[in-house]
């Protein structure tokens, strides 16, 4: 079994289960028995529970399928949507297009360019990317 005592931490994980779409058996499953997605969400959901104002997620969907990918997608925006700040590296383009409402780009460390939603495009963030390279 996992190692929820009971009580209080059980209601926080049942909560968390429920909130965040996590299919497993029950509060008492080991995260190593979760898949991928799911345990990204379990991640989440503990990060959660501290109340957070931001959460930083560097490159949240690695090693996870299609269908997690989507399912975390979901979760990151109903958090969004709840007032939480969020931020998100990522080295695929289609998915800082999917999430983000706002992309900094760096090169070498450096920033090289800001972008709103209608801003962004593949080509543009290439672009950005690879300013002062060479």
């Amino acid at each position: 079994g996992g190692l929820i005592r009971g009580g209080a931490e059980r209601k926080a994980a049942e909560d968390s289960i429920r909130q965040l779409g996590v299919k497993t058996a029950g509060p008492e499953a080991t995260i190593t028995s979760l898949s991928g997605g799911n345990q990204q969400k379990c991640i989440i959901a503990r990060w959660l529970r501290t109340n957070p104002a931001v959460l930083l997620l560097d490159d949240p969907t690695r090693g996870i399928d299609v269908g997690a990918k989507a399912e975390l997608y979901r979760v990151i925006d109903e958090l969004c949507q709840q007032g939480l700040g969020i931020l998100v590296t990522s080295s695929e383009m289609p998915e800082l297009i999917t999430l983000c409402d706002r992309i900094l780009v760096l090169c070498e460390g450096r920033l090289t360019g800001e972008l709103s939603r209608d801003e962004f495009s593949e080509q543009r963030i290439m672009e950005l990317a690879t300013t002062g390279i060479g």
